[in-house]
């Protein structure tokens, strides 16, 4: 531990001075980086003071989303903006990266030297015991001198992200994505396998991504820092949801999500609907392409970005995760079970979890046998009562917010009572 450090260990644990990092404020939780952000710095900010620099879309939410941080944060400071709207300039440093030795996520936030500045501002107007880096992207930036009296700094891999740049180069596609991706991911895969080192700790979502990790970095300090829920808010409701109404959600301009849901609607929705004519496909989240918007009808809607996904949920008989590209862990997978629904999933949506085919939901990865499984939870309730009742144990029991943020308290204290790594 750092001296002169108000931490203390767990037989007395009192305040840590904690600063998250992040591209994008926690709440209101619109989306699944939000949902482990906000669970993560609520259940901190019970019994420490939690503070968070963050960049801050200048949106509709902007507003909405500072008041809800600031009610449980000591200090939110923010700067407009990481993502690219206008496309063409989007298209350009996109074309940049190809010719540049660094991959686009990287140029992408390097290049905002105002949230460097104040990066560096509050960390030389407050002490604190732990830095959390959300997100590789933002280990572009520096975060000062390093050394036995340097706050504990700590990186969050929500996922491990060249491995799922390198699957999207392995998955079917457009040719063009197909060739930035094959490019991207191997400079991403540099910089993040070298980000690595630079950080006292590295927390993951999953044991997969953790073997990932230190396949590449052995010595490394890590701990699996799962995905959560909030089991009281994600609570089952009573009685079946509307009848063969199926329920997919997630933010649907991330392209995992967006393959996953034009791979339901063109290969495994069709088949379905030979079983069960009167399925229903509702898709929820923010940034729907016209690729998806234009595949409406014959039972496909498109419900857009709302502010409580709970409701929705719970109107759903059956929730899909038709997912074949991805990493970590899967919030969506988490909260539908939370609130009692059956889950109908890949093996790879499922990764992470500790799940059991058929105890907890059903698992498939070919159209036929999906379409198969999401027909059995339709036609049978008490399957469906079944599967619910046993992943909403399961949440209960390892998912909660609670012991999560319990697990990251003890790992902070590892990282505070171990040597500083060299900047």
């Amino acid at each position: 531990m750092r001296r002169g450090s108000p931490l203390a260990l767990r037989s007395g644990l009192s305040l840590m001075k904690i600063l998250f990092v992040t591209p994008f404020l926690p709440s209101p939780p619109r989306f699944g980086g939000q949902r482990r952000l906000d669970g993560l710095m609520r259940g901190l900010a019970q019994r420490h003071e939690v503070s968070v620099l963050s960049f801050n879309r200048t949106d509709q939410w902007e507003h909405s989303s500072l008041a809800a941080t600031r009610a449980y944060c000591k200090e939110v400071r923010t700067v407009p903006n990481l993502d690219i709207t206008n496309n063409r300039e989007k298209r350009t440093l996109q074309l940049r990266s190809l010719v540049s030795l660094h991959s686009y996520e990287h140029l992408l936030a390097a290049r905002r030297r105002d949230f460097q500045a104040a990066l560096d501002g509050m960390l030389r107007d407050t002490r604190y015991d732990v830095v959390q880096v959300e997100f590789v992207q933002m280990a572009a930036f520096q975060f000062g001198e390093r050394g036995s009296t340097a706050p504990a700094l700590i990186l969050d891999e929500h996922n491990i992200e060249f491995d799922i740049l390198r699957r999207t180069a392995r998955s079917p596609g457009e040719l063009p994505r197909f060739v930035y991706n094959a490019m991207n991911w191997r400079k991403l895969a540099r910089e993040e396998r070298s980000a690595w080192h630079r950080f006292d700790g590295i927390s993951l979502t999953s044991r997969r991504d953790e073997e990932l990790l230190r396949h590449d970095f052995p010595e490394a300090r890590t701990a699996v820092i799962p995905n959560g829920v909030d089991v009281s808010e994600f609570s089952p409701t009573q009685g079946p949801g509307e009848s063969d109404m199926i329920l997919f959600f997630g933010a649907i301009n991330y392209h995992p999500n967006h393959d996953g849901v034009t791979y339901f609607i063109d290969e495994i929705f069709p088949k379905l609907r030979l079983l069960r004519p009167n399925a229903r496909f509702c898709i929820l989240g923010p940034g729907a392409r016209q690729s998806v918007l234009d595949r409406q009808g014959n039972g496909v809607e498109v419900l857009g970005m709302v502010d409580d996904v709970g409701p929705y949920i719970d109107r759903a008989s059956a929730v899909v995760v038709p997912l074949r590209i991805g990493g970590g862990t899967r919030l969506k997978i988490v909260e539908a079970m939370s609130k009692g629904k059956p889950v109908i999933s890949t093996r790879l949506g499922a990764e992470g979890l500790d799940v059991v085919h058929d105890e907890h939901l059903l698992l498939a990865d070919t159209p036929d046998d999906f379409a198969h499984e999401v027909a059995r939870v339709l036609g049978d309730p008490s399957l469906a009562v079944r599967l619910g009742r046993a992943g909403r144990q399961l949440m209960e029991d390892k998912y909660s917010w609670r012991g999560i943020v319990n697990g990251l308290e003890k790992f902070y204290e590892d990282c505070l009572n171990a040597p500083r790594v060299a900047g």
